[in-house]
Order: C-alpha cells, then sequence, then structure tokens
C-alpha cells in the first residue's frame, strides 16, 4: 500500500502550532476559571487574552492558507465519513475564529482592554455594555466547550484511522515523513 500525499510543511506546521495553543489557551481558562481574584488570576487572564490574539492571528494565516492551498487527495473511506470529516473541519475553522472573537468581546463589553504581551493595545469593538459582556462570556464558554468537544472527536478519528483502519491518514499530517519516501 503506497502512503498517501502529504499536506505541505507549511500546513502542517500551522496545524500543530493551532493545536498547542488551543490546548494551552482551553486548558488555561479552565483552570483560572474558578481561582479566586487575585494578582494571579489576572496575570493568567491576561495570558489567555494574549492565547486567544495569537490563535485569531493563527487561524486566520491557516484559513488563508487553506483557501489558497489544497489539500492532499482524500484517502479512501465511506463517503459518510468524508463529509463528516468535512463537516468538523469547517466547523473548526470557524470556532478557530469565533472563540477568540467572543473572548474579545467579553474584554470589550467589560471595558477590559486586551493588551497582547502587555504592549500590543487592541481596539475595543463593542461598547462597555455589562449584559453585552455576560452574553459575550457565555458565547465564548459555549464555543470554548463545542471546539473542545470537536477536538476530542478529530483526534479520535486521526486514532481510529491510525489502529483500526491502517489506512495512513494520520502520517499526512505527522511533523516527519515516516512512509520511507523521498522528499
Amino acid at each position: 500500500m503506497t502512503a498517501p500525499p502529504r499536506y505541505t510543511r507549511t500546513a502542517i506546521a500551522l496545524h500543530w502550532l493551532l493545536a498547542l495553543a488551543i490546548a494551552a489557551a482551553f486548558s488555561l481558562g479552565v483552570y483560572m476559571h474558578e481561582l479566586p481574584a487575585s494578582p494571579y488570576r489576572s496575570q493568567l487572564y491576561d495570558w489567555h487574552k494574549w492565547a486567544g490574539a495569537c490563535i485569531l492571528a493563527l487561524s486566520m494565516l491557516r484559513l488563508l492558507w487553506r483557501l489558497t492551498h489544497r489539500p492532499p487527495a482524500d484517502v479512501a473511506m465511506p463517503r459518510w465519513q468524508a463529509r463528516a470529516a468535512r463537516a468538523v473541519h469547517w466547523l473548526m475553522y470557524a470556532l478557530f475564529l469565533g472563540v477568540p472573537l467572543s473572548g474579545w468581546a467579553h474584554s470589550s463589553a467589560a471595558g477590559q482592554p486586551v493588551l497582547v504581551f502587555g504592549v500590543l493595545a487592541l481596539p475595543d469593538f463593542v461598547p462597555v455594555d455589562k449584559a453585552l459582556a455576560d452574553a459575550a462570556k457565555g458565547v465564548h464558554e459555549w464555543l470554548g466547550s463545542a471546539l473542545a468537544i470537536l477536538v476530542i472527536g478529530h483526534v479520535a478519528a486521526a486514532l481510529k484511522h491510525r489502529f483500526v483502519d491502517g489506512d495512513g491518514l494520520l502520517a499526512r499530517m505527522a511533523w516527519r515523513d515516516t512512509s520511507g519516501r523521498a522528499g
């Protein structure tokens, strides 16, 4: 069996950078959420906002790359699986943008500026409004949870392709080419 074609190095790098950033931001968000008010918690919120701004930028770059570079051909799989995979990927792209934008909206509406790395002030894009801040916070938490569920499903499907189907799908996004092919 020949190995399926791989994604480009740029696509692979963007995939794994975004995966690490999302995992870190989600973990930090879950951890800091229940902490009592303190300077430590405030610092964690700042880091979470920085991660969100980086995720937003990486997501836009990744989406631009995806729209201008065709992915490799799909491996053979049932039609419903291919459709489900495409739907999940596009939903994840939407959430890659929606989660940080809703967090930014929450910060703006709560009157808490987003200073990326403590120096780059992002503009407020909604007015200060407590009701809007509460709504945006709820949306941010809901979208973040939805993204986590999709990511878990994405990882489970990739592992299924690796260990059950053995079809080489997972190797297409591996950091190193382990197929033994040149190039």
